[in-house]
C-alpha cells in the first residue's frame, strides 16, 4: 500500500467512500446464496429497510445513480408489482425481523403517482413489517415532483425527513451541470415542504459545478438558509464515466479543478459552521442534534430508542428492495447488477420486472466480506464520521485491537488527520476534508482491483 501522503498529493476526491466495498467491486456470485442462509445467523432486531425507485423526470449531467428517465406511465405498475413480489419473498427469508429505519430513494420516489406512493408504503408496512409511524423515515424528492399532494401523502404515511436535491440556486450553474431547473420551482417546492411541517428538511448542494465561484456558492447557501433546513449536504462534484458531464469531459468540453472544489468546500463548510451548523461528515451538516429516538445518520452505539431499536451502520444489516438497491449482511453485500448508461439501466429494469416469481429468494451478484473486509468496512465508515473509531466498540465487536491490526492508521495521526485520545481515533477538520481519500486508501487490494476492472455499461 502506498503511503497516505502520496495519495493526498494526487487529489482529495478519489471516490465517494460512505459505503464499503463500493458497488463497482461487486461481481457475479457462483453459486448464488439463498437469502435464508445469508440472514439466519444475523442479528435482525434493528435492520434498515431501503426501497429504490429508479425513475426520474430528467437525467442530470452529474448523475451515475441507477435510474432512468421514464415517460411511459405503464412502467410504474409492473415495477411496483415486481417490488411487491420481491418483498414477500425477502420477508419470508429474513423472518423474524424488526426494522429501525426506512429510506425511500432513487431516482425520484415522488415521480410516482399518488397511488404508487401509497403502494410503496403498503409494501414497507404490510408486507415487510416496518412501522413508518414509529421509526425514522426519509424520502428523496425533486423540485418538480415535491407537490403539496404528494408531500401530504408522505406526511400521512410517516415520513419525517425530506431530502431534496437542489444542487444550486443559480440557474446558470445547474444548467451547466446538465439539469433543466428553474429557481422558482425550487422555491415553490421548499415552501411546500416547510408548509407540510416535516421535522427534518435536508437540502443537497453540489460543489464544483462549471462556473461556480465561492461568491455564487454563498448565494446558494444564503438561499438555502431562508428555509431553515435541519440538514445540508455539500457534495463535491465527481465527473464519472457515461454521465452527461463525463461525456463532455471526455470530449474536452469540461474540466473540473480539484483546487476549486477544495476552496468551495472550505468556504461552504466555514459558512455553515458560522451559521450554527455542526459538521457530521465530509458532506453532512446538521443544524441541531437529532431528537431523542431519532439517531444521527451514522450512530456508533447500540441500544433502544424511544421509538424502537436504534440502527448502527457498522453493525446492523440493511435490506434493499427494488432494481438497483443494495443489501448488507455482515458477510455478504448484494444487489442487482449496476449500470449508468440508458441501455444498460433499461435492460436491467426489464429483467427485474420479468423475473419469475420464485427467483427473488437468492443473491447472485455482490461481494463476500471475510473478517478482514468486515474490519476495514467498520474502520472506514467510522473514520468518515465526526465520532470516529471507538477502540472499545471495535474490540467488543471483533475481539481485537484496531491499531494493532492496522498499523497504517498511525499515519493518519502523523499527518494531523486524526486525533488519538486513547479511547479512539477522531477526525480533525483536515481528516473530514480528506475522507474521500482516506476511505479508498484503506480499501483492500481485492476491492481496489475489482473496482478498477469493473466494466461499466
Amino acid at each position: 500500500m502506498n503511503s497516505l501522503k502520496q495519495w493526498l498529493q494526487k487529489t482529495p476526491y478519489a471516490a465517494y467512500s460512505y459505503s464499503y466495498p463500493h458497488k463497482t467491486a461487486y461481481r457475479k456470485l457462483s453459486p448464488p446464496f439463498a437469502l435464508q442462509d445469508v440472514w439466519q445467523s444475523e442479528n435482525r432486531e434493528a435492520l434498515f429497510l431501503y426501497l429504490h425507485v429508479p425513475f426520474c423526470e430528467m437525467r442530470c449531467g452529474f448523475c451515475n445513480l441507477f435510474t432512468t428517465v421514464r415517460h411511459d406511465d405503464e412502467m410504474e405498475k409492473p415495477y411496483l408489482a415486481a417490488l411487491e413480489i420481491q418483498a414477500r419473498q425477502v420477508r419470508e427469508a429474513i423472518a423474524p425481523a424488526q426494522f429501525a429505519g426506512l429510506a425511500i430513494g432513487g431516482g425520484t420516489p415522488t415521480f410516482l403517482s399518488a397511488a404508487g406512493l401509497h403502494r410503496l408504503f403498503d409494501i414497507a408496512e404490510e408486507i415487510m413489517g416496518a412501522r413508518p409511524l414509529d421509526i425514522p423515515v426519509s424520502v428523496e424528492t425533486s423540485p418538480l415532483t415535491a407537490t403539496p399532494e404528494k408531500l401530504q401523502i408522505l406526511k400521512s404515511r410517516g415520513a419525517n425527513r425530506i431530502s431534496i436535491g437542489v444542487q444550486s440556486f443559480v440557474e446558470s450553474e445547474v444548467r451547466a451541470g446538465g439539469r433543466a431547473q428553474k429557481t422558482d420551482d425550487v422555491l415553490a417546492a421548499l415552501n411546500a415542504i416547510r408548509d407540510a411541517n416535516f421535522s427534518t428538511l435536508n437540502i443537497d448542494l453540489i460543489l464544483g459545478l462549471p462556473g461556480q465561484t465561492t461568491e455564487s456558492l454563498q448565494v446558494s447557501l444564503y438561499a438555502a438558509l431562508q428555509f431553515r433546513p435541519e440538514e445540508i449536504f455539500l457534495y463535491p462534484l465527481y465527473v464519472r464515466p457515461l454521465t452527461g458531464l463525463g461525456k463532455r469531459a471526455q470530449n474536452g468540453k469540461i474540466e473540473v479543478e480539484n483546487l476549486a472544489r477544495r476552496d468551495l468546500y472550505r468556504a461552504g463548510r466555514d459558512f455553515l459552521l458560522e451559521n450554527g451548523y455542526h459538521q457530521i461528515s465530509l458532506r453532512q451538516f446538521q443544524k441541531t442534534l437529532p431528537p431523542r429516538g431519532h439517531p444521527p445518520a451514522l450512530p456508533l452505539t447500540k441500544g433502544k430508542g424511544e421509538c424502537g431499536p436504534v440502527y448502527c451502520c457498522q453493525q446492523d444489516g440493511m435490506i434493499g428492495l427494488g432494481a438497483g438497491a443494495r443489501s448488507y449482511s455482515s458477510t455478504l453485500h448484494y444487489s442487482g447488477e449496476y449500470a449508468v448508461g440508458a441501455t444498460g439501466v433499461r435492460e436491467i429494469l426489464h429483467n427485474y420486472m420479468a423475473r419469475p416469481a420464485v427467483s427473488f429468494d437468492y443473491a447472485d451478484y455482490g461481494f463476500q466480506l471475510n473478517e478482514e473486509e468486515q474490519k476495514r468496512r467498520y474502520i472506514i465508515q467510522s473514520l468518515g464520521h465526526v465520532e470516529g473509531l471507538n477502540f472499545v466498540a471495535y474490540a467488543d465487536y471483533f475481539g481485537s485491537e484496531a491499531m494493532a491490526e492496522f498499523p497504517q492508521l498511525r499515519e493518519l495521526e502523523e499527518l494531523g488527520l486524526m486525533q488519538n485520545d486513547g479511547t479512539g481515533l477522531r477526525p480533525t477538520s483536515a481528516g473530514l476534508e480528506n475522507a474521500d481519500v482516506i476511505g479508498p486508501w484503506l480499501a483492500s487490494h481485492q476491492v481496489r482491483s475489482q473496482m478498477e476492472t469493473f466494466a461499466l455499461r
